[in-house]
């Protein structure tokens, strides 16, 4: 059974932490060019977390726009709020991919990063997302494949296993390869598509793959029905693969740009 992360207060704070980092300030810059955002418009965040990716979108939209967030998670909407503070054009609301809480057709854009892969019900999602995207109005959306993952272990078969209960928090840790026709099937134009690499090629507590060590750990030790011991050895052994200089990470995220089609 898919199991996603309870977002409470301190697993928010961990998934706030782990975006901080500077892979995730890399990946944050190459969505917002990508989406290309004007003073004016008005756009939607959906699943907008700690609200790092709202902030920018506000800065770009500018007063005279507006930027929309939408989590499930209050721990997460507590979140951006304190981070958005400042900024009038900002509003956050309480819903999920599946039921927006907005009119149809009323924004111009919409930003969904690392959202969909929880979803089951991608088709239901995309509708939705058809649905309050203006005719011409564009969404930029971002998932990993897990299958892209490299990482350095010693026992390898330790690792398959944690890594296996990891993927049991998705809803379908392989969503990019199949987005493409997804989208269309949804009745959107795809415009562009592309690649986000993480790369950790050592062990740095600043680095994307270390900070994600806080989630999933107590993750697969609370769901995986692994050991408590062999999660911590398994973390324990990067550690250590560090300190002589023999830690590697690499993950692929993979970016989608598409189009609601303009009125004939």
């Amino acid at each position: 059974m898919n199991q996603p992360p309870k977002f409470d207060e301190k697993t928010a704070r961990r998934v706030e932490d782990v975006y901080s980092s500077v892979d995730e300030e890399d990946q944050r810059n190459f969505v917002m060019n990508a989406l290309g955002a004007s003073p004016g418009e008005r756009i939607i965040d959906i699943g907008s977390g700690p609200g790092y990716v709202l902030r920018d979108i506000a800065g770009a939209v500018g007063p005279a726009g507006r930027a929309v967030g939408v989590d499930p998670s209050e721990a997460m909407i507590d979140l951006a709020r304190k981070r958005c503070a400042d900024l009038k054009q900002v509003a956050l609301s309480e819903g999920d991919a599946l039921a927006l809480p907005a009119d149809e057709g009323e924004f111009d854009a919409a930003v969904i990063t690392q959202v969909y892969e929880y979803v089951a019900d991608i088709a239901a999602a995309l509708s939705e997302l058809r649905r309050v995207l203006r005719p011409g109005g564009r969404a930029v959306i971002l998932d990993t494949d897990w299958d892209s993952l490299v990482w350095s272990a010693r026992d390898g078969e330790r690792a398959a296993r944690i890594l296996k209960a990891w993927d049991s928090h998705l809803a379908d840790p392989h969503l990019p390869r199949t987005l493409s026709a997804r989208l269309r099937g949804a009745g959107f134009e795809v415009e562009r598509r592309d690649v986000f690499p993480f790369l950790n090629a050592e062990y740095d507590p600043e680095c994307y793959s270390c900070r994600m060590l806080n989630i999933i750990v107590p993750f697969v030790i609370r769901y995986g029905d692994l050991p408590k011991q062999e999660v911590k050895a398994w973390a324990g052994e990067l550690e250590e693969l560090g300190r002589e200089g023999k830690y590697f990470f690499s993950l692929n995220r993979y970016l989608f740009v598409c189009r609601n089609p303009a009125e004939a």
